[in-house]
């Protein structure tokens, strides 16, 4: 199978995994499964943001959140500590998940080590193809979850919220995260967390 080929499939097979997902979402009129819609956003922005990225991100930003919904946040302490264990344990869910996927179609054993490494977050701030992954994720929460988030919370969570979000980024994530289509209300937010 051609490498495009298998990079395709494995986009489908990673589709449809996401089509299982119970939780929609509404966007210009048509319902997703919620992750199925996240995990094309995340391909759009990569393809954006890092033209010529590798084969191993390209996988890694289509299965960012692969079956996230099987391990539920409200299994967790509601508190700092349980939001971090949930976390730690949702990157190594999508791992295996995502392994598992890569492994059935005979993808390189190097590509799969690669995209359950970034998956995992290792090596941020270290490792370029983390960062990019990193970028990527905050520039698609920024201009499609930024939104709807500001409405749940006071502003000075979110405030903090943008301050951490700016850390984990590049310059070059900055400067895209600059130009995103922001409402008046979240751009106010964004200048002022950044002031």
């Amino acid at each position: 199978m051609a490498t495009l080929d298998k990079l395709q499939k494995a986009f489908s097979l990673f589709d449809t995994a996401n089509e299982k997902d119970p939780n929609k979402e509404l966007y210009q009129g048509k319902t997703y499964a919620k992750e199925v819609l996240y995990a094309t956003r995340m391909t759009n922005k990569l393809n954006t943001f890092i033209p010529n990225a590798s084969e191993a991100l390209q996988l890694t930003a289509r299965c960012q959140h692969i079956c996230r919904w099987e391990i539920a946040r409200d299994s967790y302490d509601m508190n700092r500590t349980g939001y971090l264990k949930w976390r730690q344990d949702l990157k190594k869910h999508h791992a295996k998940k995502a392994s598992s996927i890569l492994n059935s179609i005979d993808y390189e054993p190097k590509v799969i080590e690669q995209v359950a490494f970034l998956l995992e977050k290792k090596q941020l701030k270290k490792n370029k193809e983390t960062q990019i992954l990193e970028d990527v994720i905050c520039l698609v929460f920024l201009e499609y979850y930024f939104e709807v988030f500001a409405q749940k919370y006071p502003e000075e969570k979110l405030i903090d919220i943008l301050q951490k979000t700016w850390r984990k980024m590049s310059k070059k994530g900055h400067e895209s995260a600059l130009k995103l289509p922001f409402s008046d209300s979240s751009l106010a937010l964004v200048t002022k967390a950044l002031s």
